[in-house]
């Protein structure tokens, strides 16, 4: 049993009892605690004694768990897309308010 692993910010772990596998998103040395994400989603705080109980064992960073950040980044980048050109749809409408605001076309 490995529970000396101390936790690491943004490092990877498996407890090897339960089968789950969750990353260390912070670690609050005064507080003692510990905030860690699972692979599914879910955060929770731990506090130190508590990391200790666990039999963890170090590992990689899963398959396509960089994959999923980057399909939101790009999903976000697609949204900006989509009002950059309903922005210039607007201009060309405000266009058209200016030629009737003076009753002549241009």
């Amino acid at each position: 049993m490995s529970r000396d692993n101390e936790p690491v910010k943004g490092q990877w772990y498996e407890n090897v009892e339960d089968e789950e596998t969750f990353r260390v998103l912070s670690v609050d040395e005064d507080s003692e605690t510990v905030e860690i994400e699972y692979l599914e989603g879910e955060i929770e705080e731990l506090d130190l004694e508590e990391w200790r109980e666990f039999d963890l064992e170090l590992i990689d960073e899963p398959e396509g768990w960089s994959e999923d950040d980057d399909e939101e980044e790009d999903d976000e980048e697609d949204w900006d897309d989509e009002d950059e050109d309903e922005d210039d749809d607007w201009d060309e409408d405000e266009d058209d308010d200016e030629d009737d605001d003076d009753g002549r076309e241009r």
